[in-house]
């Protein structure tokens, strides 16, 4: 066991969709449903770690004290995290610090969020020195144009076609419909997907993520709080929130620039590939021990990078893995059984402790309509603007 290790004694969420209302109350849903699950109580809470939300206004940026009011002040120590997509993950790792220093034993960490109609877009005002700013007003670049970017990567250097990023969708289509609390719960068809419209060519509609509303959260715990209260806890094995090293040589959005490897050697691994590597080395596992993971598919094509950048195949072998059905349920190593953000959609300080969720109930066995067969080890890998790695590893 790695001195790592917290427990998740606790899972809740808050179903995905476009439901209009204040962020708060999807999160104290999903509080509320993980205290239930661990059979605690509110006031049994020691510590509040809150993923932020930067579209609601004051009260998104301090989403731990705002829930932590909806739950009603009890007194309980509070922080508040930001990360962009890596938002949920920095809150754990918050989390699992405070408990593994001793300074707590229960800790609740939440992410909620209400998202505008659309794709995501810059918050007002001129901020020259703000490169995401930048990127939408100098090139127009909304994410999508990055994803129609690296899907064309995909298709230079490894002949992806648009069948194959096709076929993650529906993939993932179908391992949604088993999730109730996915946003969208219907099989779609290659031909669907590939006659949808046009968003950032390669791309279709239906190949890049909706945005949506929803909320999650965890109990963690420490490990001998967890054993007075279960007999087998599933553990947090690592927590991964590593940054790029100088050259980052794939331009991840919000950035624009030369690749600087022309005049500096590349780093040995990756960005990417460094950002699940880093569970990896916490929890003495590798990639061979995975019986699942969740990645974070913005696009259909981002999730065949994700394959490589996990270590499920070397660089290349995505295609592979998805056109023979390894990555599908009953298949060798099933990525997405939630259905992922293709079936979710984007609600960003919750994704990362929704991968959580899911990873939990896999490997409790509880993951009714979508459960991979003997699981017991899950990874889940996210990544947030300007260089916020997020991976955790999480086991039965």
């Amino acid at each position: 066991m790695s001195r790592h290790e917290v427990a998740v004694l606790g899972v809740g969420m808050h179903p995905w969709g476009k439901w209009g209302r204040n962020f708060v109350e999807y999160g104290v849903h999903a509080a509320r449903a993980a205290l239930a699950d661990a059979g605690l109580a509110w006031t049994d809470v020691q510590f509040v770690a809150g993923g932020d939300t930067m579209r609601n206004g004051y009260p998104g940026y301090v989403a731990g004290a705002s829930i932590a009011q909806a739950l009603g002040w009890s007194g309980a120590q509070v922080a508040s995290t930001y990360g962009a997509c890596a938002t949920g993950a920095q809150a754990i790792d918050v989390a699992r610090a405070r408990i593994l220093a001793g300074l707590c034993d229960v800790a609740l960490v939440v992410g909620a969020d209400t998202t505008p109609k659309g794709f995501f877009a810059p918050t007002g005002g001129e901020r020259q020195q703000d490169p995401d700013w930048l990127r939408f007003r100098l090139l127009g670049a909304t994410n999508p144009v990055y994803f129609g970017l690296y899907a064309r990567r995909r298709m230079a250097l490894y002949g992806a076609t648009r069948e194959d990023f096709a076929r993650v969708k529906v993939k993932n289509a179908r391992h949604g419909l088993g999730n109730p609390n996915a946003r969208y719960r219907k099989e779609v068809t290659i031909e669907e997907v590939m006659a949808s419209p046009v968003v950032s060519d390669p791309l279709r509609l239906l190949d890049i993520c909706a945005t949506s509303d929803g909320g999650a959260a965890l109990v963690l715990t420490s490990l001998a709080f967890a054993r007075r209260h279960t007999t087998r806890p599933v553990t947090i094995a690592g927590v991964s929130t590593v940054t790029p090293r100088y050259p980052n040589t794939v331009i991840e959005m919000p950035n624009f620039a030369t690749d600087s490897a022309v005049g500096v050697a590349a780093p040995d691994v990756p960005f990417r590939d460094s950002i699940a590597r880093g569970a990896y080395e916490q929890a003495g596992l590798g990639p061979e021990d995975l019986d699942l993971a969740e990645v974070y598919d913005l696009s259909t094509a981002l999730e065949l990078d994700w394959y490589e950048n996990v270590g499920l195949c070397k660089p290349g072998g995505a295609e592979a893995l998805v056109r023979d059905g390894s990555t599908a349920l009953g298949g060798r190593i099933p990525v997405n059984p939630s259905g992922g953000l293709a079936s979710f959609g984007e609600a960003v300080p919750a994704q990362a402790i929704a991968q959580v969720c899911e990873l939990a109930w896999q490997v409790r066995g509880q993951a009714q309509g979508r459960q991979v067969e003997g699981a017991r080890v899950g990874l889940a890998v996210n990544q947030g603007l300007f260089g916020h790695g997020s991976s955790l590893l999480v086991k039965a």
